[in-house]
């Protein structure tokens, strides 16, 4: 890769800059054209992306978690200078989606510096009359829990099973609540239900894929919406999630996500909610406090990766 400049967007909290350093040095080269930025708690990486593009830079790395991956992403939406990885977070949602390795920085940078670009989706949420980006999911009820609730160890060590512990505890924090949902500038509709899930791509740890369907270049957002009440239908919801959609839809190879009264999955391009009651909002694993209201829409196209 030749380019005139590549900018380095880093979280000191999640790596040792000598180590970084030595790193981007090893891949790139010690004369390589490389600015530095380092994120702070009041700007995580929209500015310095921003400030990067007016640098001149053609490639924006975010080394960090998923909270760093997002903001230098929704700095660089919209135009073409292309974001890296190094995934240095617990999740490292979005790295894991586009098959970056997780193991060294080397190993990341490398990819950064011989992959082929690609344009992918990306997602916006306005909550508050604030609109954020999201390259992975956004949501509320369960999956807020579990993302908060599961222990991460056990989710690369266990798969599925770790997000089935998980579900079992979470379940005591959430509750069914009506709602009011417009989908694609549509009629209102009354839905009930007490976990929505929004997603651009649909892989957390261990391989789990919580939305079957999502993909990060179709130019739709995928939607999970759980209403299980009862045991019997919380058997029913499991067995759609771990095994329907999880485990024999990889033996199979099956092409569709499979719905059921509990557990609907649709694809759009924008959807608003209005929620009876407040409830915890979560952006790629990130909690936001408690919503009433939001409207999510995809941007097609709008991110360069490598």
């Amino acid at each position: 890769m030749s380019v005139s400049s590549i900018g380095i967007v880093w979280n000191p909290s999640k790596i040792d800059g000598d180590a970084l350093r030595s790193a981007v040095d090893e891949v790139f080269g010690e004369n390589a054209p490389i600015l530095w930025w380092e994120t702070t708690i009041e700007d995580p990486g929209q500015g310095m992306a921003r400030e990067a593009i007016a640098d001149g830079c053609e490639v924006v790395v975010a080394v960090g978690g998923d909270g760093t991956v997002r903001a230098v992403a929704e700095g660089l939406a919209g135009t073409e200078v292309a974001l890296g990885i190094v995934p240095q977070g617990t999740g490292n949602l979005l790295a894991r989606n586009l098959g970056v390795p997780l193991t060294t920085m080397t190993a990341a940078l490398e990819r950064v510096r011989d992959a082929t670009p690609q344009h992918i989706d990306l997602g916006w949420v306005e909550l508050d009359g604030e609109e954020r980006a999201f390259t992975v999911m956004v949501g509320f009820g369960i999956d807020a829990q579990m993302l908060v609730e599961t222990n991460d160890d056990l989710k690369d060590r266990a798969g599925w099973l770790a997000y089935v512990e998980a579900m079992g505890r979470a379940l005591q924090g959430t509750e069914m609540t009506d709602m009011v949902i417009e989908i694609d500038g549509g009629e209102p509709e009354e839905v009930r239900g007490h976990t929505m899930l929004i997603g651009n791509c649909g892989m957390l740890q261990g391989g789990i894929r919580l939305l079957p369907d999502a993909q990060l270049d179709d130019g739709l957002l995928d939607i999970l919406l759980v209403s299980s009440e009862g045991a019997l239908q919380w058997m029913s919801t499991l067995r759609t999630v771990v095994w329907d959609n999880g485990i024999r839809r990889a033996l199979t190879g099956s092409d569709e996500a499979v719905s059921t009264d509990s557990a609907q999955h649709l694809a759009v391009e924008r959807i608003s909610v209005r929620l009876a009651q407040p409830l915890v909002f979560e952006i790629d694993g990130e909690e936001m406090g408690e919503v009433t209201e939001f409207t999510v829409r995809v941007q097609a196209g709008a991110l360069t990766v490598r």
